[in-house]
C-alpha cells in the first residue's frame, strides 16, 4: 500500500479532476469522493463500495454559494440551518437541478448537500471547479472509517487516501430534508435533534426506508462489523449468559469485565461527545481483535447517545 496515503493536495486534485475517486477526510467520517458531474468517475464510488444505485449519496461544497447552483429552491429553514451549522456535520435534503444527475440523487428530484468542517477538505473543494459526491469511504453496510488507515485497510491500493487525521466528530452528519418548511430528519447523526429543533422548532422524524431510502443511512442493517454484535442494558448479565467465547465490550464508561476477553470503554468520564468520537474507531478495533462476538452496551437516550444507539440498532448482525 505505498503511497496509498497522503497529504498531497494538488496530487488528490488532479486524481479528482482525472475522474478517479479519492478518499477524503471529514469532521464525520472519511468519504469515498468523485467530481458529480463525471457520471463514469460517481460509477466508480458505486463499484468500489458494493453500493447499490438506489442509495442516494450526499455533494460536498465548500460554500453556501455552491449550494444555490445545484438547487431549485432553499426553503427559509433550510438557509436557517446552514447559517447556523455549516461548516458542519448537517446535510440538507433540496430540490435538485438538472445538472445534478440522478445517478447521486438515485433518480430522486432531491439532492443531499453538505459543508463538511474539516479545513484540508475545504481547501480540496476550493482548489475544484465541481463538488464532490463523497459517501463514506467502506464497503457498503461496513463499519464506517474514521482515520486514512481504516479506508487503507478496507481498499488497499484501489483508493488513494487524503490523510487529515482522525475524525472529530465520528459520526456521520444529521440529514434534513423539508416538507414546505417543517423539518424532516432522515438520520440522526452529529448534531442534535433537540439543536436542530433549537434552530427552526419542531420537527417529523423518518428514520427508514428499505427499498427506496431518501437518504443514506436508513437502511436498516448497517454500520456493521464482520464480528458478531449484540446490544443490552446489561453487560454483566449478557457476559453471565456466554461460555467458552471470545467475547469483546464496548461499554460507555467502564474499562473493565470478568470475562470478557477484550473492554473498549468509549469515555471514562461518560462524556457523550467523546463517545460518538471514539465509536468506530472502538469497533474497528475489536473487529479485528479475532473475537467470537462482540456485547455493545447501550448509552443513556439523550444527546449523542441517541445517534450512538441507532448506529449500534443498525450494527446488530
Amino acid at each position: 500500500m505505498k503511497n496509498v496515503i497522503t497529504t498531497d493536495l494538488e496530487r488528490c486534485r488532479e486524481l479528482l479532476r482525472q475522474d478517479q475517486p479519492v478518499a477524503i477526510p471529514t469532521e464525520t467520517v472519511y468519504g469515498l469522493a468523485a467530481n458529480i458531474y463525471s457520471e463514469s468517475a460517481v460509477k466508480k464510488i458505486f463499484e468500489i463500495k458494493g453500493r447499490p444505485r438506489f442509495n442516494p449519496l450526499i455533494v460536498h461544497v465548500h460554500g453556501i454559494d455552491q449550494m444555490t447552483s445545484l438547487t431549485k429552491e432553499l426553503p427559509r429553514n433550510a438557509v436557517k440551518l446552514a447559517e447556523q451549522f455549516w461548516p458542519g456535520p448537517l446535510t440538507l435534503i433540496l430540490p435538485k437541478q438538472d445538472s445534478v444527475s440522478d445517478l447521486i440523487t438515485a433518480g430522486k428530484e432531491t439532492v443531499g448537500i453538505r459543508m463538511p468542517n474539516h479545513e484540508l477538505t475545504l481547501r480540496l473543494l476550493k482548489g475544484l471547479n465541481f463538488p464532490l459526491a463523497a459517501p463514506s469511504a467502506n464497503p457498503f453496510t461496513r463499519v464506517s472509517p474514521t482515520s486514512a488507515q481504516h479506508v487503507a485497510d478496507y481498499f488497499g491500493d484501489a483508493v488513494t487516501v487524503l490523510d487529515g487525521g482522525p475524525c472529530t466528530v465520528g459520526l456521520e452528519s444529521t440529514i434534513v430534508g423539508f416538507e414546505g418548511e417543517t423539518p424532516v430528519v432522515y438520520r440522526k447523526g452529529g448534531i442534535t435533534i433537540e439543536a436542530i429543533e433549537q434552530c427552526v422548532g419542531p420537527v417529523k422524524l423518518r428514520l427508514e426506508n428499505e427499498k427506496a431510502p431518501e437518504a443514506p443511512g436508513m437502511l436498516f442493517k448497517h454500520y456493521s462489523p464482520r464480528t458478531t454484535l449484540v446490544l443490552t442494558n446489561d453487560v454483566e448479565k449478557a457476559l453471565s449468559k456466554i461460555d467458552n467465547q471470545k467475547v469483546g465490550v464496548l461499554s460507555f464508561y467502564k474499562d473493565a469485565y470478568p470475562g470478557a476477553t477484550i473492554v473498549k470503554a468509549l469515555s471514562k468520564t461518560r462524556d457523550l461527545e467523546e463517545a460518538a468520537q471514539k465509536l468506530f474507531d472502538a469497533l474497528h478495533e475489536l473487529d479485528t481483535a479475532g473475537l467470537d462476538m462482540i456485547i455493545a452496551e447501550r448509552l443513556p437516550e439523550e444527546g449523542l447517545g441517541i445517534t450512538i444507539n441507532d448506529r449500534l440498532e443498525r450494527a446488530k448482525n
